[in-house]
């Protein structure tokens, strides 16, 4: 072989090794290769010119006037319907003790620009041949919205984003102890690709009595989560909290940077935002003053852990 011949050999060879270093890379949690540029987290909103009681989605709300059975809903470890209503329109239906606190949920993330479900809560629910329920929740199912892949909280494009590290101290407060790959969705509309968590009902009551135990958890429970501690602290730039769900670990190594951010847009919301969150969850006055008390306990504690720490530009 000719000298020429050899050097092409080599730079052939040295092409096929940085490409197998790359997929390699990326397997292991790489962020440059095979990045999508649809995909979204989080999105910039007019935080105090939204309202929570209509949440997403606006006007789409179930028409109950004529529901139709379509089938049990797989999935999960809560009793689910799938129906279809006077539009034509499908929906979820989720009859659980935590139907209520998903809903109150989605709307707080929602407010600060965080994509979700389309949720609403129904009073009464009761269908031919399935039963009456109260406080259940319905989740759209619209046609312009595409249903794609669960996503990993452990490896995806967003990993140590500040929109990411928001979502994950967002979980931890409105204490959702449940925070599995199999409760996350994308779903595509717009041209975009959304990543979102789809189940957030296992919230708003007390975590875990300790660090890896499932014992002591509730959900939907004012008093609970009122009385349960959130954040410990910042130690070397990092904030610490009180997280002592599934999937802890993600709690770890927060910038406190991340919780400037995230405290800045939860101080945009008014009162008013925060208990009508819980209002279109149908729960009683009493209950709403606690949980909206509670809520803004957590949003000052976050505000005080981060207030060594500029604002950033929006």
């Amino acid at each position: 072989m000719s000298k020429d011949g050899r050097i092409i050999n080599w730079v052939l060879v040295g092409v096929v090794l940085i490409l197998a270093g790359q997929k390699l890379w990326a397997q292991a949690g790489g962020q440059a290769a095979a990045v999508n540029t649809s995909a979204v987290i989080w999105e910039q909103v007019d935080v105090a010119g939204r309202d929570l009681y209509m949440g997403p989605g606006g006007s789409l709300r179930p028409a109950l006037d004529k529901l139709t059975l379509i089938g049990r809903q797989s999935g999960g470890n809560n009793l689910k319907y799938r129906v279809k209503d006077a539009n034509g329109v499908e929906w979820v239906v989720k009859a659980a003790d935590e139907s209520q606190a998903e809903v109150a949920a989605t709307r707080l993330l929602w407010a600060i620009g965080y994509h979700t479900e389309i949720d609403h809560a129904v009073q009464k629910f009761s269908i031919l041949k399935v039963g009456s329920f109260k406080n259940v929740r319905f989740e759209a199912r619209p046609e312009h919205i595409k249903r794609l892949d669960r996503w990993s909280w452990a490896s995806n494009q967003f990993l140590r984003s500040r929109e990411f590290d928001g979502l994950k101290i967002m979980m931890a407060l409105i204490n959702n102890w449940d925070l599995k790959d199999e409760n996350t969705v994308i779903l595509e509309h717009g041209g975009k690709q959304h990543y979102v968590v789809s189940d957030l009902g296992s919230s708003f009551g007390k975590l875990a009595d300790k660090n890896y135990s499932r014992s002591g958890r509730s959900v939907n429970d004012a008093e609970d989560y009122a009385k349960d501690p959130f954040v410990k602290g910042v130690n070397n730039g990092v904030i610490e909290f009180h997280y002592r769900g599934i999937n802890q670990d993600l709690m770890k190594g927060v910038p406190v940077e991340s919780a400037r951010w995230l405290a800045d847009l939860l101080l945009q919301l008014s009162d008013k935002q925060i208990a009508d969150a819980f209002r279109a969850a149908n729960y009683e006055p009493k209950t709403i003053q606690l949980y909206v008390a509670a809520v803004k306990a957590r949003i000052k504690a976050l505000d005080e852990a981060a207030k060594s720490v500029p604002s950033p530009a929006a």
